[in-house]
């Protein structure tokens, strides 16, 4: 396997008080900056709860030198880019990625608007309704209000017993002593000792130093601001409480006094907590009919504090009362082993997710500055940890240690890899005729090995698809999903994240990440999923509520396909399935090793594509249930053919309409919070979606401003000078090139190309083909989406329109 990235960032100190973190990662395709403010939503003056998240929300609304449309969420969105905010109870993070050539652009805009906020009373009455429709949306959200509710057991005077989300009564922008605050807040907590910026990249520590110091200069000098620690978690001597609701018990532990090295102490005992294996905690549980999950976390970590928080979820009718015994019992028996080998194995899984993580995920990692795995001093916390949340000398079990992650050992490469009997290295790219037909039945083979990407990577992917004779029923897909969550741990454990996905009648076993223990991962998977107990579990499913527009969008694939009769006989359903798959990425030795579970594929081979399903010019609507109060509605709309030009013009619509509707539909119209338009591969299907979430305003109205918006692109089309629109094209068309694109995206794109029918250079083709777009072409794609030539599909929590709109079944 190719050499990784190294494990820790350089860290240092820069002249005016700013801690860096400088991670050269060579793999990586983009770059990441992640700038983490020590101050949050309990450092505010108790007199404005939120105060804190608003001025998070404001610094994103441009400043005199890079107005909102040149801004940083519009700069990283035109390139293609990730960008978001976060204001915790005593930090305050932003963090963005971006392609390498724009990522100094990215920085500078960072810099300018942390330093340089224009603080405009017209822009903070505006992103104040922003920031109520939130707290509206927060207050009728039955998760979010369930997770608030765990912190009741605590002291009153402590400040995660307080409200600082923000709404119009807590922020009153006409006082002067709140504008006093604001810019108090900001003058306290915005400087260089009080802020840790992380960059990650491909560029080398010295490159990165340069425009973390060019970033520096923009920032004010300042040592850092003391944060008061808070009063004691409880009220009480007592240390922990418990909570239970519907199928839920909560046990939560209020940790003080803790030593050094507490939070990697608990990132350890979480990881094993909910490690889901036999002799474990959750095991046992089980077995004895008293838990069906658990999840270990800490919810909140502060200056020698930890609320430890443990969430059992119960099967129906049953009782708590016996979990918590169980709980102190295997807690008494961790205590007592050596954990040596848990800590070997624990490194390696941080080790192997460092590995395969974006850089912006990298970035996000060194901003919190955690130990890759349990130190000596861990060791010492993690003792203290046990003793104060129960754990004793003795237990009665029976427990033991989980089994060692078989997918973390590493095998060795085959000697003389990629040659047949009779060769020696000496006749490496030397072809013989055994070969040759062996290529040539691969070719043909329902699997395709894509040459797209080299294969001299650490990283790949695996794409399994079954087109089934039914759609099989949810309680069948939850059963399969389950059966496979141990396994699907243990994969992403060792750098493999794949998912088991059913929409309409297909399913989809996606594999990516490190490459060498990818076939053994498609082995296990497929043994698991064509074992004969075909039973499907009774019990209700307990998924986490998804908010509005999240539960539309994860809705979308199942409505872009064709509908057929629900089944839950696995075994009928394997039978009637034709199977074809992509593989991407994949070294030789990769390769050969998968031979074994490609003879296992349950199913027909099927060399034959799919034709996508294509509305012709009709406009569906599809009511959706979400269980929310909120309205949402997402508008999908297919290019008018599967022409790769079509596709490119499509793709510079949505790179034009990205902003400006935001600016439309969020900033002027005020509609909601979540707003987004973007183009969307669905099945083979490119199409640009549009989705709007709104507290007051119904989907109807909704799609009607979207409407609205739609007729007016030829005008914004024709407002764009020659040499903007040449910028925005040359920029679209960069995204796409092989130097930029990770090897996960481009992954993703050669799926849903081969699902199109594309042939196999189609990265190359893209870009030149969105280069080739004039601005008549994208006037007339324009008009075309106006027309719905490709069709309109539309989701909401709302019955259909009159017509046009057809309701689908």
């Amino acid at each position: 396997m190719p050499a990784l990235n190294p494990l820790r960032p350089h860290t240092e100190t820069l002249a005016n008080g700013l801690r860096v973190t400088l991670r050269h990662a060579p793999n990586l395709k983009r770059c990441a900056a992640a700038l983490r403010v020590a101050a949050g939503s309990h450092d505010v003056p108790l007199a404005w709860p939120g105060l804190a998240h608003f001025l998070e929300h404001l610094l994103f609304l441009g400043t005199e030198r890079f107005p909102a449309g040149q801004g940083l969420m519009a700069y990283v969105q035109s390139h293609g880019g990730q960008v978001n905010a976060r204001t915790s109870e005593r930090t305050t993070d932003y963090f963005f990625e971006l392609p390498t050539p724009a990522f100094a652009g990215g920085l500078q805009r960072l810099s300018d608007m942390l330093a340089h906020p224009r603080m405009n009373p017209d822009d903070q009455q505006r992103e104040r309704e922003v920031l109520h429709a939130e707290f509206v949306a927060w207050s009728q959200d039955p998760t979010a209000q369930q997770q608030m509710a765990l912190f009741d057991g605590l002291s009153e005077a402590h400040p995660l017993r307080g409200f600082h989300a923000g709404n119009r009564d807590s922020l009153p922008l006409q006082q002067p002593e709140f504008q006093q605050a604001l810019k108090d807040f900001h003058q306290r907590f915005y400087r260089a000792g009080q802020m840790t910026l992380s960059l990650a990249g491909p560029q080398s520590v010295d490159e990165l130093r340069d425009l973390a110091e060019t970033f520096a200069r923009v920032i004010a000098v300042g040592e850092k601001a003391p944060q008061p620690s808070p009063v004691p978690l409880m009220a009480t001597p007592i240390v922990s409480y418990q909570q239970a609701g519907e199928r839920r018990l909560n046990l939560l532990f209020a940790l003080e006094a803790l030593p050094d090295c507490s939070a990697e102490a608990l990132g350890f005992l979480c990881h094993w907590l909910n490690t889901d294996k036999p002799g474990g905690l959750l095991a046992d549980l089980r077995e004895r009919g008293l838990a069906e999950k658990l999840k270990a976390d800490p919810l909140y970590q502060f200056a020698g504090q930890a609320l430890l928080h443990i969430e059992f979820t119960l099967p129906t009718d049953a009782s708590a009362s016996e979990i918590p015994e169980r709980l102190t019992d295997w807690l008494s028996f961790f205590a007592q082993q050596d954990w040596n080998r848990l800590r070997e194995e624990y490194a390696a899984v941080l080790q192997r997710q460092q590995h395969v993580s974006s850089a912006l995920q990298l970035a996000r990692l060194d901003s919190e500055q955690r130990e890759m795995g349990l130190s000596a001093q861990g060791v010492t916390a993690l003792q203290n940890i046990l003793r104060k949340i129960g754990a004793v000398d003795n237990f009665s079990g029976p427990w033991h240690l989980p089994a060692p992650n078989p997918f973390l050992r590493a095998e060795a490469p085959a000697s003389n890899a990629g040659l047949i009997r009779g060769q020696t290295s000496a006749h490496r790219g030397l072809r013989t005729f055994a070969q040759d037909r062996s290529r040539s039945r691969r070719e043909r083979s329902p699997m395709q090995f894509s040459q797209a990407l080299p294969d001299t990577g650490a990283e790949g992917a695996i794409y399994l698809r079954w087109r089934l004779g039914s759609t099989p029923g949810s309680r069948l897909q939850s059963r399969l999903e389950s059966d496979l969550q141990p396994l699907r741990e243990d994969a992403r454990q060792a750098g493999v994240d794949f998912s088991f996905s059913a929409s309409g009648n297909e399913w989809l076993l996606k594999l990516t990440g490190l490459q060498e223990p990818m076939p053994t991962v498609l082995e296990h998977a497929l043994k698991e999923l064509t074992k004969p107990d075909a039973s499907v579990s009774q019990s209700e499913q307990t998924n986490v509520a998804l908010i509005p527009i999240r539960q539309l969008l994860k809705a979308l694939p199942d409505h872009c396909l064709g509908r057929t009769a629900y089944s839950d006989d696995v075994q009928q359903l394997w039978s009637s399935a034709r199977w074809d798959g992509l593989a991407i990425g994949l070294s030789a030795q990769t390769q050969a090793a998968m031979g074994l579970a490609l003879s296992r594929v349950p199913g027909t081979p099927d060399t034959q594509s799919s034709p996508s399903l294509t509305l012709h010019s009709q406009r569906l609507w599809s009511q959706i249930d979400i269980g929310s109060s909120e309205h949402a509605l997402l508008l999908f709309c297919p290019t008018p053919s599967e022409e790769l030009a079509d596709e490119a013009a499509w793709r510079l619509l949505a790179h034009v309409c990205q902003m400006p509707f935001y600016q439309r539909l969020r900033v002027e119209l005020q509609l909601g919070y979540a707003v987004f338009s973007a183009l969307r591969q669905t099945h083979g299907q490119t199409g640009l979606l549009f989705g709007v979430q709104s507290p007051s305003v119904a989907p109807e109205n909704l799609l009607q401003h979207v409407e609205q918006f739609l007729s007016e692109l030829p005008t914004l089309i024709d407002a764009i000078d020659d040499s903007s629109l040449i910028a925005q094209r040359q920029t679209l068309a960069e995204q796409f090139s092989s130097a930029a694109l990770p090897s996960l995206q481009a992954a993703e794109l050669l799926w849903q190309g081969k699902l199109a029918g594309r042939s196999s250079d189609y990265l190359m083709q893209l870009p030149e083909a969105i280069l080739r777009v004039s601005r008549a072409e994208l006037l007339g794609a324009a008009q075309r989406l106006n027309q719905a030539e490709g069709g309109w599909r539309c989701l909401a929590n709302s019955p259909a329109p009159s017509a046009p709109w057809q309701a689908t079944k």
